[in-house]
């Protein structure tokens, strides 16, 4: 088991979710927190729920779609605690459009924030676990990153970039010390599901989805779907011929 009384642990996207869920579980776990996020004032009351419940955090407020802005709160975070052992690129946001509506910079927003957002986060923490020879990225992707999914072309892209890019990151950084986690969690109830009047399969409940990644990362399992009956159908999905997951996909809108 991970003694995470020893770990620093940077959230981004921290301030609602599975980011503000994560660090709950893990202040409660006693790691020390950074919590990035762009809202100063949410930030702090969780500040204060996760010292409450005996954690201790630090508020970072920072966009991370700004390196230089997520650069400077890494620096800030490393000097109330100490160096970085994991990141936990979770900051996203999800777009329900159809491609007749959509917009250069709705897309371009959606990027930016899922994918290049991640990527500004890795920059600021990774070469510092190299030169320790240890730490642990973890990228919270989703299932919608293996195949396009309808109304959903820019978060779908972001995904499976961002899947990509750590994926990658993983093979480079073989033997170095520094362990790759990607997480494709399915339908999770959080703001971004809710409201919607599509039935969405094996839709989770938020802690326990927590649980499963935490038990993800301190496993350093490389990559980890869940839950299972639905990243098994997924993945059969990737092994279809295009018209039979056309047919499929298009009589199964979950974005309504």
């Amino acid at each position: 088991m991970t003694d995470w009384r020893k770990k620093v642990v940077l959230i981004t996207g921290a301030s609602s979710g599975i980011g503000r869920a994560l660090s709950f579980e893990l202040g409660r776990r006693g790691a020390s927190l950074g919590l990035l996020a762009r809202r100063a004032d949410v930030l702090e009351e969780l500040v204060t729920e996760v010292e409450s419940a005996g954690g201790q955090a630090l508020a970072l407020q920072a966009d991370v779609r700004d390196a230089e802005a997520v650069r400077a709160a890494t620096d800030t975070l490393r000097e109330r605690f100490g160096p970085i052992d994991v990141l936990i690129a979770n900051a996203g946001i999800g777009a329900t459009t159809h491609a007749k509506d959509l917009s250069a910079a709705d897309v371009a927003e959606v990027i930016n924030i899922n994918l290049l957002g991640a990527v500004n986060s890795v920059t600021a923490t990774l070469p510092e676990m190299i030169s320790r020879g240890q730490g642990q990225l973890v990228a919270i992707s989703s299932l919608a990153a293996y195949r396009g999914l309808v109304k959903s072309a820019a978060y779908c892209a972001s995904k499976a970039g961002l899947s990509a890019f750590f994926e990658s990151l993983r093979l480079d950084l073989r033997d170095t010390g520094v362990d790759v986690t990607i997480i494709h969690p399915g339908f999770i109830k959080t703001a971004l599901t809710a409201g919607r009047h599509a039935q969405m399969p094996y839709l989770m409940e938020l802690q326990d989805a927590t649980h499963k990644i935490v038990h993800a990362i301190e496993a350093r399992k490389k990559s980890y779907a869940f839950p299972w009956q639905l990243a098994t159908i997924v993945r059969a999905a990737l092994l279809m011929p295009v018209f039979l997951y056309d047919r499929i996909a298009i009589r199964n809108s979950f974005r309504e």
